[in-house]
């Protein structure tokens, strides 16, 4: 994030550092702009030379070159592409991408999402209570891993603000530099949420369908910040009420919506030592803040 000019005092602004996006493909979505300057890593190759992934579509090529040059069939034990293939393209190839995206002063910043990776426990969407809060919440951000990190696969990895692999100094430090936004006099401050996709029911299908439709938890985000959203405010931040989600033609029942927005004491109360744990090994480094989060959140719970 940057600030610029006579807005200094007030107000966040930030541009894209990126210039293309990236994508794990296996699994996913075809992209309908991909295929204008994109490079592939760790895919299939059809016959003909295009790119393959697994769920690209419905049926499988008859023959594919898998990831490692080999020769691959429907009935081949082993996956065509690896689990964390991607592809990257340009971001101006995407007919969604806005006008202002290299603007050189950046775009006030409104919301600012972090996600993990949660089969249970983290709600659909959490809305910190300010912006202190906020920080607490990406500092404990965690997800099961999967294919793309190292470790065995739905183990819970702590990663603060996704940031783990990049960060080049202390993230006690990194913490505190995010508190340090928030204590500028007059700032007018994004607010902060804490987004989860990836919650299951006790057989394990995910009760949330992800993909576009979570531009229906991003029209809440918007709500809330004109104003208008309704929220519940629980032990861990303010959750939306069952009916200011914009679920409309969703086939999403009841039972489903309750889940997704449920906060369980005990899971968190679970959490707190776990929490505890990994602010542990940033020393003196962790800004007193942050301890005080853990505390005023164990109380929250009772």
């Amino acid at each position: 994030m940057t600030v610029f000019g006579e807005e200094q005092i007030a107000l966040l602004r930030d541009r894209g550092v990126e210039t293309a996006d990236i994508e794990q493909v296996p699994g996913g979505s075809t992209f309908f702009w991909r295929g204008h300057y994109d490079y592939d890593l760790n895919t299939a190759h059809t016959d003909d030379n295009d790119v393959w992934w697994e769920g690209m579509t419905k049926t499988p090529p008859a023959h594919l070159t898998d990831w490692r040059g080999q020769d691959w069939t429907p009935g081949s034990d082993t996956p065509a592409a690896h689990p964390n293939a991607r592809f990257t393209v340009p971001a101006d190839q995407n007919p969604a991408c806005a006008a202002e995206w290299e603007d050189p002063a950046g775009v006030p910043i409104s919301a600012i999402l972090f996600g993990g990776r949660r089969r249970s426990t983290v709600p659909l969407v959490t809305e910190s209570f300010d912006w202190a809060h906020g920080v607490f919440l990406g500092s404990i951000m965690a997800s099961e891993t999967t294919a793309a990190a190292a470790g065995a696969v739905g183990n819970l990895r702590r990663d603060p603000f996704a940031m783990l692999p990049f960060c080049g100094y202390n993230m006690g430090d990194y913490f505190g530099h995010w508190l340090r936004i928030g204590a500028r006099q007059g700032a007018q401050l994004p607010r902060i949420y804490y987004v989860n996709w990836f919650r299951k029911d006790d057989d394990g299908h995910f009760l949330w369908p992800g993909y576009g439709e979570n531009s229906r938890v991003l029209a809440w985000i918007v709500d809330r910040v004109a104003g208008r959203g309704d929220a519940t405010a629980t032990a861990i931040g303010n959750v939306p009420t069952t009916d200011s989600l914009h679920l409309d033609g969703l086939d999403l029942d009841e039972a489903q919506l309750q889940e997704l927005l449920s906060v369980d004491a005990d899971e968190w109360r679970a959490e707190v030592p776990l929490i505890r744990q990994h602010f542990a090994q940033f020393g003196d480094r962790l800004p007193a803040e942050l301890a005080t989060q853990v505390d005023a959140l164990q109380q929250r719970l009772g």
